[in-house]
């Protein structure tokens, strides 16, 4: 019997973008995952929640950048449970859903390297396999130092992304510019009320107002 693939692929999503479904794009062909789930985190442990926006807003922004992505499926599980999203905890419950499942923990390595500060980590390290992807300034092979190697065959290293640190970085700095919408957020939505709905959600997302306003000052000079 073959085992169905699974990616999980957690995080803020605060909105989410480009880099991440050609990340996610990679990930799937080369691993040959049969699904993605994306799961937007409730409220995430290691992340100062002032300027992110809400558990639902995020939720529809990931709806609405997945819908042209057949192998790719949001997931609330976190958002459902409220309080903090620890991996455990979810990993945990993706396990009871897909107990036959090979499960793909997708992340970059800047990630990875701080694992020891997540709850139970070794037992996260035990129960599925790690997807890290490389980055500029990481070295990869501290990835696979972790715990003196002990986990290493856990470990599955894929090179950076094309892409993925200048729409995050786009994303993180200029998103109330109109123009980098379409260039950060997916632009499949098909209605003109959802793309409108999507904007708005991610401009919510993006700091405070008056810093908004301050550099787009700067811009327009």
């Amino acid at each position: 019997m073959i085992k169905e693939r699974i990616g999980l692929f957690g995080g803020t999503f605060n909105p989410i973008h480009k880099g991440h479904l050609k990340a996610a794009e990679i990930v799937q062909k080369r691993l040959l995952l049969d699904k993605i789930l994306f799961i937007p985190s409730y409220i995430p442990p290691h992340k100062e929640s002032a300027d992110i926006a809400s558990p639902v807003h995020r939720f529809k922004m990931v709806e609405l950048a997945l819908e042209s992505y057949p192998k790719f499926l949001p997931s609330s599980i976190e958002i459902e449970a409220k309080g903090k999203s620890y991996s455990i905890i979810t990993l945990n419950k993706i396990k009871k859903l897909y107990p036959e499942a090979l499960i793909f923990f997708i992340l970059g390595v800047d990630a990875f390297l701080e694992i020891d500060t997540w709850r139970d980590y070794e037992k996260v390290l035990t129960r599925c396999f790690f997807v890290v992807i490389s980055r500029p300034g990481y070295e990869f092979k501290k990835a696979k130092e972790v715990h003196e190697g002990k986990y290493k065959e856990k470990i599955i290293e894929l090179s950076e992304t094309g892409g993925i640190k200048r729409a995050a970085f786009i994303c993180s700095n200029f998103l109330f510019v109109h123009r980098c919408i379409g260039y950060c957020l997916h632009d499949n939505p098909k209605k003109d009320k959802k793309r409108r709905f999507h904007k708005k959600l991610s401009l919510r997302s993006c700091g405070s107002l008056h810093k908004r306003k301050q550099d787009l000052s700067l811009i327009k000079k």
